[in-house]
């Protein structure tokens, strides 16, 4: 078999993206279902294009997993919230990597009171000139909560290292600092666990060049991005130095292989569930009370210049 042009391995690519778009709507139809098991069914079957029986297999196995894992989540939610625990979750990874993606299955039907998530931008002039930490710290968790940092303080020793954006004394300075940070969270009873999302050289190109070629993605390709792409050899040895000075027993680094998206979602959420030794909280059954009617009551109506237009 000859093989594909550039061409068609970039069609076949942006079409593999827009079915996994398609995917992220139906995952939510699970919650219109009174059936969960035929929703499921309809998830699996349902495709926008020409998806081969084994793909549409891969993509049932995926959905079932998925939400049997993000009820698994809703266990942890509850646990955590019962026993006032404090989680720190770090995502971390090249651009394009997936991690929004996983943070996304994380959260999606999660209590947001409970479970949240911090992306910072850059820093300020004024954070610029406090100590390197002192903007992460306000978001730390209380007891009874989880936070995820979709990139974290580790931006010092990846893109603003990458970048020029510090100097070589900060970087050293941060590579003495963040193992007795992490430390000192940990002591205070926070769990916090470290992801790396690993993609190819390769895989990280096609996506780019799938953002370039979808309007409705194409918010996501900065100027920053773009430059990132051109430095990737720069990215892989700050990278490489980053894990080796920041693995520590306290808060290891966990490398999640992230080329096939739908995978690494499911082996990360997987392993965050690993890393917890709950056990189910029990509630009380809920009972809907009757609604209280008064004979006298009158709902008024609403002008119709307040009313949104019905075009659809």
């Amino acid at each position: 078999m000859p093989p594909l042009s550039d061409q068609e391995v970039l069609r076949r690519r942006i079409a593999r993206e827009l079915v996994d778009d398609y995917d992220e709507e139906l995952e939510m139809e699970l919650d219109d279902h009174h059936d969960p098991e035929a929703a499921l069914e309809h998830l699996g079957r349902a495709d926008i294009g020409s998806v081969d029986e084994q793909e549409r297999h891969k993509r049932n196995h995926y959905f079932k997993e998925l939400f049997r894992l993000q009820g698994e989540l809703i266990k942890l939610q509850d646990w955590v919230a019962d026993r006032k625990r404090k989680v720190v979750i770090l995502f971390e990874g090249r651009d394009a990597a997936g991690k929004g993606g996983v943070i996304k299955r994380v959260t999606q039907r999660l209590n947001p009171r409970v479970c949240r998530t911090v992306a910072l931008p850059a820093p300020n002039d004024r954070e610029r000139t406090q100590w390197y930490f002192q903007r992460y710290v306000p978001h730390l968790p209380a007891a009874g909560e989880i936070v995820l940092f979709d990139r974290s303080w580790y931006n010092r020793a990846g893109v603003e290292r990458v970048m020029g954006f510090c100097s070589e004394d900060d970087v050293e300075e941060f590579f003495r600092t963040v193992p007795e940070f992490e430390r000192m969270l940990v002591r205070s009873g926070i769990v916090l666990i470290k992801y790396w999302f690993s993609i190819t050289d390769e895989e990280q190109h096609l996506r780019f060049l799938s953002r370039v070629h979808d309007p409705l993605k194409q918010w996501k390709l900065s100027p920053m991005d773009l430059e990132s792409r051109r430095r990737w050899e720069d990215y892989t040895k700050a990278k490489e130095i980053m894990l080796e000075r920041t693995h520590i027993p306290e808060a290891p680094w966990w490398v999640v292989q992230a080329v096939d998206k739908k995978s690494a979602r499911l082996n990360c959420i997987h392993h965050l569930l690993s890393q917890f030794d709950i056990s189910e909280v029990e509630h009380p059954p809920i009972a809907l009370p009757e609604r209280i009617r008064h004979e006298d009551y009158i709902r008024n109506p609403i002008p119709d210049s307040m009313m949104v237009p019905e075009i659809y």
